[in-house]
């Protein structure tokens, strides 16, 4: 049976040389435990820093037997964009997956005691410094990464391949309160709208410390949370660009460039 290290070797030699993996390196994970077991051999592989972490859903019809609505994974340094109203030129692994998602990302105020272990939503708010907008650059080496699950997609760094930082939400809990709304654009056509539920941001902040507690991990003083996809996850391939408009907040722009090996950098 292959290890969750080998699996996890598998994924960053892929990401490394951008390269597209033909199907899951060995038997997928039964359980969420163990695929978490995998992303942490990947996350002690990869040679870069964590500065946040992303977080998903589970597909509603994995959810009774995976225990679960979310799943976590990390977000590099070296894979944080700032958007300064300019595109920004994003990596796509080419025969890959490849998606956008517009977020709204949390940033932390300072570090957490790694002894806390269980959350309400209001202690999870004292910890947030600032909301802004954002949008998840989703991706994989895996083609068909979505299709196979929530197991697999917490393997390969639950499915994430960066993130770009917009506008600081000013009075982010009020403004939560009234409804942010988005929608997001691929070459020109909307592709999908959506309004982030006001509890929804820290509903996925209280799932993450609980989740990193149970694997002896933390949160430090700036980084930053990914809190779920509002208007969906969409493809998107190399060549094409795309804007998410955040309705009042401003857009942000991107285009999807061809991965090249070293995993950081692209053509």
């Amino acid at each position: 049976m292959t290890t969750a290290r080998e699996i996890a070797g598998a994924f960053v030699a892929a990401r490394q040389d951008a390269k597209a993996l033909s199907g899951f390196p060995g038997q997928p994970p039964g359980s969420l435990n163990l695929s978490y077991r995998v992303q942490d051999e990947a996350i002690a592989l990869w040679p870069d820093e964590i500065a946040g972490w992303k977080i998903g859903r589970v597909p509603p019809h994995q959810i009774e037997m995976l225990g679960a609505e979310r799943i976590a994974g990390p977000i590099f340094k070296h894979f944080v964009w700032r958007a300064d109203g300019a595109e920004v030129a994003v990596p796509v692994f080419e025969r890959g997956f490849a998606a956008v998602e517009a977020e709204y990302v949390l940033r932390i105020a300072h570090d957490v005691p790694p002894e806390d272990t269980e959350w309400t939503r209001e202690d999870a708010a004292g910890l947030v410094a600032a909301m802004h907008i954002g949008v998840e650059t989703a991706g994989s080496p895996l083609a068909t990464i979505n299709d196979l699950g929530a197991t697999v997609v917490v393997s390969d760094f639950g499915n994430n391949h960066g993130l770009i930082l917009g506008h600081e939400v000013l009075n982010w809990r009020a403004e939560l309160a009234h409804g942010l709304s988005c929608e997001t654009f691929i070459d020109g056509k909307s592709v999908g709208a959506g309004q982030v539920r006001a509890d929804d941001p820290l509903d996925a902040l209280v799932f993450l410390l609980e989740n990193l507690a149970r694997r002896g991990r933390t949160l430090h003083a700036g980084q930053l949370v990914s809190t779920g996809a509002v208007t969906g996850v969409h493809d998107i391939r190399i060549g094409q660009h795309s804007r998410v408009s955040f309705r009042g907040a401003g857009d942000i722009l991107l285009s999807a460039v061809r991965a090249m090996p070293n995993g950081r950098g692209f053509a």
